[in-house]
């Protein structure tokens, strides 16, 4: 993502605002790759002081900040290009909060009007069980068991979910006839063997100590002022190297504006494994 793209008049620093969120989504990407995490699909926190961590965690100093960047971020990111070809994305958020909590009027407002979240008091200290099966049910269209039984109890004080959703189109698509089925490592230290889009053709790669980042763009509406979609793989050298380049992504600020590749080069050997990577989106101007 490009920050000169939402440069406004607002004494708020657009520019290491975007940089903060993209250094906590790696936090957040460390923490689903940690140990404790390697079998869950979330992340459970202390919700005792939630709505007056949230902004810290966000690295903003007030709601008035938060408006201030993504009012710019967010129409340019979730317009609907699938019209004219390009990408469509959406997102649903979520917050549930225990009833005899009480809540900052403005904290009700930043989650329903800002996120535009499902914002709902439920009964947590005596309906736990019931609450995780509800909460299931509302990710269930995304996600399946997002929840797993027992990790909501009557110590838990608020849950926030997010669903994602993107479709698009590879701007140079793979040629179905070239894929086969090669070895997968996982992080178990075992293997499989899966299907893998191949392709010959030159690529955005670069390869940096220790691993490769490989970008492909995604079909754009033609639009030159709405900028393109691009996925980015990060591939570590070692196969057992996924952990380390997570805590390396996440500990180094900036980290991921530093590693973009910036133009074609020609690939000895390229496959991606078309039904479970790892990766991440990015647009750019």
């Amino acid at each position: 993502m490009n920050p000169s793209s939402f440069r406004s008049k607002s004494t708020v620093d657009v520019d290491e605002a975007i940089k903060n969120q993209n250094d906590i989504a790696m936090v957040v990407s460390k923490d689903l790759f940690s140990s404790k995490a390697k079998h869950s699909n979330s992340i459970l926190i202390d919700g005792s002081s939630f709505f007056s961590e949230i902004l810290s965690f966000l690295r903003a100093s007030s709601t008035d900040e938060l408006n201030a960047v993504f009012s710019k971020i967010v129409p340019v990111v979730f317009a609907d290009r699938s019209a004219n070809g390009g990408p469509k994305i959406s997102s649903i958020n979520g917050v549930w909060i225990e009833k005899t909590q009480p809540i900052d009027p403005s904290s009700k407002d930043l989650f329903e009007n800002f996120f535009k979240a499902v914002f709902d008091r439920v009964d947590f200290l005596s309906k736990a069980e019931q609450v995780r099966r509800e909460l299931n049910e509302w990710a269930e269209v995304h996600i399946k068991d997002l929840l797993p039984h027992g990790s909501l109890t009557d110590q838990t004080v608020v849950v926030y979910g997010n669903a994602l959703y993107f479709k698009g189109q590879w701007e140079v698509p793979f040629d179905k006839s070239y894929t086969k089925d090669k070895e997968f490592h996982l992080l178990s230290g075992t293997s499989v063997s899966v299907p893998f889009m191949r392709s010959y053709k030159k690529q955005y790669i670069h390869a940096y100590d220790g691993f490769k980042v490989l970008s492909i763009p995604y079909r754009c509406d033609g639009d030159g002022n709405s900028g393109s979609f691009s996925m980015y793989f990060y591939l570590p050298d070692k196969n057992d190297g996924l952990d380390y380049l997570i805590k390396a992504m996440a500990s180094t600020s900036g980290f991921l504006d530093c590693h973009v590749p910036s133009r074609k080069v020609a690939v000895n050997k390229f496959r991606i494994h078309y039904k479970k990577t790892t990766w991440i989106l990015r647009k750019k101007s």
